[in-house]
């Protein structure tokens, strides 16, 4: 059932919707900008190209049960 459960959420937030959790947080996707960076090894500048990643923020009611 939960594998069900995060299956789901994972082919909506692919696809661009948000999930929102009432109490526990809100998946959603988001695009990161082409931003330049350093190559740790040899400390050159270089371009990060622009991505889209997933991304998790914390109901309110969540954040006060961790963090009262």
């Amino acid at each position: 059932m939960i594998s069900a459960f995060l299956s789901v959420i994972t082919e909506a937030v692919a696809n661009g919707e948000k999930i929102t959790l009432v109490g526990f947080g809100s998946f959603e996707r988001r695009e990161r900008s082409e931003r330049e960076g350093r190559n740790p090894k040899t400390n050159e500048p270089m371009t990060i190209p622009a991505t889209i990643v997933p991304a998790f923020s914390p109901g309110k009611q969540f954040k006060e049960k961790v963090a009262p």
